[in-house]
């Protein structure tokens, strides 16, 4: 590969400043859209969702928000063969994350209920098993893949033509109206921080979910955007890919590839989720 890859921000965005850059619609340089009968928020929460003493679920989140993102490609491979590629610095610190027990979930399906189920197993993991430093990883592939772009690759592309039209645009970066003034303490409110009204994205990085993305999904969409004529800018394969690459929402972890790096975490203690 001829590009020499650095991250997009010499420093990068701290955690909390992203989810709020993710709630105030940062994704696609306006406002998000708010589910039907909501609103998106426009500041983050007033106390961190990670549960009280979970000491290394927070360092680990702390160093994964200044860990940096490659975000800046002219042009990807179809295999990427040099860790500069993907974000490697932060794939390490999920390979070395000592707190526990953690869990790596293959989410194919984006119509599946995903959130739903991780938002699930943190619950019982934090509060019935008294376990506060588990950790959630969503290795995103097939069609689930797609909730991991931002709103503007939905917009340019016409992602929801390629999907069904079952989503109109990403609603998983909506905040339903009204989360960010509910007390994190309040853990069994049916309406919740902790409730199904909050499977999103944000909410769930907030209490320390960490989403992985997939070169080849990207690759192998770009095929298929190519394939239907979604490809207004009239890039080849490999500008198609840089591009998609770039538009990652923020917080998301690159990998070479997921069902390779799903093994991975497994040899580093993960237990895998199909």
């Amino acid at each position: 590969m001829k590009d020499n890859p650095v991250p997009l921000m010499e420093t990068p965005m701290p955690r909390r400043k992203m989810l709020a850059w993710l709630a105030k619609g940062g994704i696609a340089g306006a406002a998000i859209l708010a589910l039907p009968g909501a609103a998106a928020s426009a500041a983050p929460m007033a106390a961190p969702l990670e549960p009280r003493g979970a000491k290394n679920l927070k360092d680990l989140t702390a160093s994964l928000a200044r860990a940096p993102r490659r975000r800046n490609f002219k042009t990807v491979p179809m295999i990427l063969t040099e860790p500069q590629q993907w974000d490697h610095e932060a794939l390490r610190l999920l390979l070395e994350y000592h707190g526990g027990p953690k869990q790596v979930w293959d989410n194919t399906d984006i119509g599946s209920p995903w959130l739903n189920l991780m938002r699930n197993a943190t619950n019982a993991q934090i509060w019935s098993y008294k376990h506060p430093n588990f950790l959630a990883v969503s290795a995103n592939h097939g069609t689930c893949h797609l909730a991991l772009f931002q709103q503007h690759i939905w917009d340019k592309y016409n992602l929801p033509a390629m999907i069904g039209k079952k989503f109109k645009r990403n609603v998983f970066l909506d905040i339903p109206a009204g989360e960010k003034g509910k007390s994190p303490a309040d853990f069994n409110n049916p309406l919740g921080l902790f409730s199904p009204s909050a499977n999103c994205i944000p909410l769930l990085m907030e209490r320390g979910t960490v989403f992985l993305a997939c070169h080849n999904a990207i690759w192998e969409f770009s095929h298929a955007l190519m394939a239907k004529g979604h490809n207004p800018d009239h890039l080849t394969h490999e500008a198609l890919a840089a591009d998609l690459t770039n538009h990652l929402i923020p917080g998301v972890v690159l990998t070479p590839g997921i069902v390779a790096t799903i093994p991975e975490l497994q040899l580093a203690g993960y237990e895998y989720i199909k």
